[in-house]
């Protein structure tokens, strides 16, 4: 069964590359630049994994992990969130998330780490 992976990042660039890349790489991706997108996309998509963008307009990253890890039927979805602020990695964690990617990322990190948590 192909894996379901839903992405938010308001940087259009970086939201095509990683929904490219995850393609090619046989999931099945849904892809958002607007936080207020996540929760319903949450509902209808059923991800087996969701990638947050810290940094967006709206809720944080951080918030929507925090809201996923707290819906009954989501809690156990794996969230990874993406951040340039190196420096707050420790309040990142505090969210919730099982891995942090940091900004500017190495594609084949964003594969491995991705394939660690949704297998």
């Amino acid at each position: 069964m192909v894996k379901r992976i839903l992405v938010l990042d308001d940087n259009q660039d970086i939201l095509a590359i990683v929904h490219e890349t995850l393609t090619y790489e046989n999931f099945e991706v849904k892809s958002t630049g607007e936080s207020e997108n996540v929760m319903p996309l949450l509902e209808s998509f059923e991800p087996d994994l969701v990638i947050l963008d810290y940094r967006v307009a709206g809720l944080n990253g951080g918030e929507l992990c925090q809201s996923i890890k707290a819906h009954p039927k989501f809690s156990n979805v794996p969230v990874i969130i993406f951040s340039a602020y190196i420096s707050h990695e420790a309040d990142l964690w505090a969210y919730g998330c099982d891995a942090i990617i940091n900004k500017p990322f190495d594609l084949n990190e964003l594969v491995e780490k991705v394939n660690n948590l949704i297998s």
